[in-house]
C-alpha cells in the first residue's frame, strides 16, 4: 500500500488533472479570459493576431507540459514498482504508448464537450510531450531512483 501511494496515486492524480483539462471551462474561448487580459496588461500594444497565436501557443505549451509530467510519474511508477529494470527500452516504448493512449481518449473524451473538438495534431503535440518527459526521465530522474532504491533494499538486507 505503501507504494501504491508513493508512486501510482500521484500518476492517478495527474490523470485526474487532465481529465479536467478536458472539460468546457478549460476550451479556448474561456481560457482566453483569463490569458488575453494578461498578455494585454504585459504588453497593451500587442496586436490582436500576436495576442491569438500566443494564446494558442500557451495552450499548446499546456498539451505539451501535462504529457511530459505524465510520462515522467508514468515510467517513475513502471521502473520503481516493478522489475523491468533490465528492459528499460521496454519499458520507455510501453510508457511512450500508454501516453498515446491517453492522448487519445483525451480527445475522444473532447468530443463529447460542446466548446472542444478532437484533434489529431493535439496527440501529436501530446505524444511529442510524452518523449520530452521520457528524456528528462532517462537524463536526470530515473537513474538516480534506481540507484536509491537499490541502495535502500541493499542496506535493508544486510542482518
Amino acid at each position: 500500500m505503501n507504494s501504491f501511494l508513493k508512486y501510482c496515486l500521484p500518476l492517478l492524480i495527474w490523470l485526474g488533472v487532465i481529465f479536467l483539462g478536458s472539460i468546457d471551462q478549460m476550451s479556448a474561448e474561456h481560457t482566453s479570459r483569463f490569458i488575453l487580459p494578461f498578455l494585454r496588461r504585459l504588453k497593451p500594444d500587442i496586436s490582436p493576431e500576436t495576442l491569438a497565436a500566443t494564446h494558442f501557443m500557451i495552450r499548446k505549451s499546456a498539451h505539451v507540459g501535462e504529457y511530459a509530467v505524465l510520462a515522467v510519474l508514468l515510467l517513475r511508477a513502471a521502473i520503481l514498482m516493478t522489475n523491468w529494470k533490465r528492459w528499460l527500452p521496454i519499458v520507455y516504448l510501453s510508457v511512450w504508448g500508454a501516453c498515446l493512449f491517453v492522448a487519445a481518449t483525451d480527445e475522444f473524451h473532447q468530443t463529447f464537450v460542446a466548446s472542444r473538438g478532437a484533434s489529431a495534431t493535439d496527440i501529436a503535440i501530446d505524444s511529442g510531450g510524452a518523449i520530452l518527459g521520457l528524456l528528462i526521465g532517462a537524463v536526470f530522474g530515473i537513474p538516480r531512483s534506481i540507484k536509491r532504491e537499490r541502495a535502500s533494499v541493499d542496506s535493508s538486507a544486510q542482518p
